[in-house]
C-alpha cells in the first residue's frame, strides 16, 4: 500500500453546458467520493482554450460547472471547490512536467489525434501538451485517486509515466532532501516524491450515449440538442427528449444478452439503471417483453425525478453568482496553499533557486 495520503482529484472543463452523461459519469460519483475520500474538484479553465482558445462566456461556463458541482451534492467546506487558473502551480509544473514527458508519449494520444484530425500540423502546442498539464493538475496535490472513464485511462497511464520517470531521475535528490515518500510499486516498496496515481472505475453507466444514435457517446458538442438530456433542462424538456429518443420496433428483451446490437435499447436501458442505482439485470427483469411506449414514460418520470432538484438548484445558485465566485475564491486559497508546497518541494528537488 502507498503511503501517501489518500486524496481525490478531478476536473471538469467549462466547455457548454453539462449533460445527464456528464452526471451519470462523472459528477455523481464525485458526491459518493466524498463519504470515502478527501476530495479536491476542479473547474479546468485552462483546458477550455486548448482547442478553442476565445470563448464568448468563459467566466459564465466556469461558474455553470460550479453550479453544477455544489447542485450535485458537492460540499466545498468539507472539500475543495475552485477553478484551475485561480492556482499558479497547475501551469507551473506543467512546464516542468513538459520537460519531463517525452514527445512520442504526447504523439500516442488517441484524444489528441481525434481532436486535431487530419491537419495536425494546425494544432495548437497546447493541444498537444495538454496532458502534461492534467498530469500537473492531479499531482501537484500529489493525489492518489482520480475517478476516470475509459476515455482518460490513457492520459492517467501518461500521469503515472511522468511521475515514475520524475521519481527515478531525481532519485538522489529525493533521498538528499529527505522529501520522497514510501511506496509499494509492484512487489518492490521505492521511495519517490510522486505517487503513482491510480483510476477509480465503476459505475452502471461509465458511457452515456446519445439519445439520437446509441453508437455514439452522449455530447455538449453534438449539433442536435435532442441528443442529450443537459443538467439545465426543465422537466417538459427532459420528458420531450426522452419520448423522441431513438430506438427500435422490438418490446425490451428478457435478458441482458437480448441488447446486443441494440444501441438505443442498451443505452435507455443503462440510464435507467444508472439513475435508479441499480443493474440493467434487474431494469431488463422488470420491463422484460414491455414496448418502449410503456418504457419510456417510466424512464421520463425517474430522469425528472432526479434531474428536477439538480436543475432547480442550479438556477437558484447562478442566480446568486456572488455566492459561487466566493466558493471558488475560498477553495482557490486552500488549494493554493497545497499546491505551493509542492512547488517549492519539486524545486529544492529539481536545484532551482527560489
Amino acid at each position: 500500500m502507498s503511503e501517501f495520503k489518500p486524496l481525490v482529484f478531478s476536473g471538469v472543463q467549462p466547455t457548454g453546458n453539462l449533460h445527464l452523461g456528464n452526471y451519470l459519469g462523472a459528477i455523481r460519483k464525485f458526491v459518493a467520493l466524498q463519504e470515502s475520500h478527501d476530495c479536491i474538484y476542479c473547474v479546468v479553465d485552462l483546458h477550455a482554450i486548448t482547442a478553442q482558445l476565445v470563448h464568448d462566456d468563459l467566466a459564465g461556463h466556469t461558474r455553470a460547472i460550479t453550479a453544477a458541482f455544489l447542485a450535485s451534492g458537492i460540499d466545498p467546506k468539507a472539500h475543495i471547490v475552485f477553478n484551475q487558473s485561480r492556482v499558479s502551480g497547475h501551469a507551473e509544473l506543467a512546464w516542468i512536467f513538459n520537460c519531463v514527458a517525452r514527445i512520442g508519449w504526447m504523439n500516442r494520444m488517441t484524444q489528441f489525434k481525434d481532436k486535431a484530425g487530419k491537419d495536425r500540423e494546425n494544432a495548437s502546442l497546447g493541444l498537444l501538451a495538454y496532458p502534461s498539464l492534467m498530469a500537473a493538475d492531479i499531482l501537484v496535490y500529489r493525489a492518489t485517486h482520480v475517478p476516470v472513464g475509459d476515455d482518460q485511462k490513457q492520459h492517467l497511464e501518461l500521469t503515472r509515466d511522468i511521475a515514475q520517470k520524475f521519481n527515478i531521475d531525481f532519485s538522489q535528490r529525493i533521498a538528499e532532501t529527505g522529501l520522497g515518500v514510501d511506496m509499494l510499486v509492484g512487489e518492490e516498496r521505492v521511495n519517490g516524491y510522486f505517487p503513482l496515481t491510480e483510476p477509480l472505475i465503476g459505475g452502471p453507466a461509465p458511457r452515456v450515449m446519445s439519445l439520437r444514435d446509441g453508437t455514439k457517446k452522449m455530447s455538449k458538442s453534438d449539433v442536435s440538442d435532442l441528443s442529450r438530456i443537459n443538467l439545465t433542462d426543465d422537466a417538459d424538456t427532459i420528458a420531450k427528449k426522452i419520448r423522441k429518443a431513438k430506438t427500435d420496433p422490438e418490446p425490451l428483451p428478457g435478458d441482458v444478452e437480448g441488447l446486443e446490437g441494440r444501441a438505443e435499447a442498451d443505452n435507455l436501458v443503462g440510464i435507467y439503471a444508472a439513475l435508479s442505482d441499480t443493474t440493467r439485470e434487474a431494469v431488463i427483469s422488470e420491463f422484460a417483453g414491455q414496448q418502449f411506449s410503456a418504457f419510456k414514460p417510466a424512464l421520463t418520470e425517474l430522469a425528472v425525478s432526479v434531474m428536477s432538484p439538480i436543475n432547480d438548484e442550479m438556477r437558484r445558485l447562478l442566480e446568486s453568482p456572488d455566492h459561487i465566485d466566493d466558493v471558488l475564491r475560498d477553495g482557490g486559497e486552500r488549494a493554493a496553499e497545497i499546491a505551493g508546497q509542492t512547488m517549492k518541494d519539486v524545486k529544492d528537488i529539481i536545484g532551482l533557486l527560489r
